[in-house]
């Protein structure tokens, strides 16, 4: 069995989540033309230059903190098995994506209760559930092989490049 401690966990979580988000961000942002889509009016999102959507990968370490504190109590059933990484993808499509609370576009609730088409919605399922799956793969293949130290040193500085860039970004904005 493979019992990883709370803060290596969080820490190795927090990482994969921004990585995999970054990545899945700017392949979704250039291949589904997010720059076009977020600068209709009728899109109800910020446009993909305002500051706060430059800063929004700067927050995904919280994301991550808060994917470990569910993974954590299950951690018998996601780590150490063949299949964990499934299991845990399952659990980030069905509750994360298509059954939140709220009418999330591309979530059952938001096919229901929003007046985007639903083509429109599940054309967002390309950058989300890939997302879920690469971070389920990685996370678990990073905890099941925790003695690859350069896997810590390759994330680990991928981990750090991937947050200045939103950094300077922002500063070259102000300068």
């Amino acid at each position: 069995m493979n019992h990883p401690r709370f803060l290596p966990l969080a820490a190795k979580t927090m990482v994969c989540h921004t990585l995999t988000y970054f990545l899945m961000g700017a392949l979704a942002a250039h291949f589904l033309h997010y720059a076009e889509l977020l600068a209709r009016p009728d899109s109800g999102m910020r446009h993909i230059t305002d500051p706060w959507v430059m800063a929004g990968p700067l927050f995904q370490p919280l994301r991550g903190l808060v994917f470990a504190l569910v993974f954590y109590p299950l951690r018998d059933s996601l780590f150490g098995k063949k299949n964990g990484w499934l299991l845990m993808g399952w659990i980030l499509i069905a509750l994360g994506i298509l059954s939140t609370f709220g009418p999330a576009s591309g979530s059952i609730e938001g096919m229901i209760y929003t007046p985007a088409p639903i083509r429109f919605q599940l054309r967002g399922w390309l950058e989300v559930i890939p997302q879920a799956l690469l971070l389920s793969a990685l996370l678990c293949y990073w905890v099941n092989h925790s003695e690859k130290k350069w896997l810590n040193w390759l994330l680990g500085t991928l981990f750090v490049i991937m947050m200045a860039l939103p950094v300077l970004g922002l500063l070259a904005r102000k300068g």
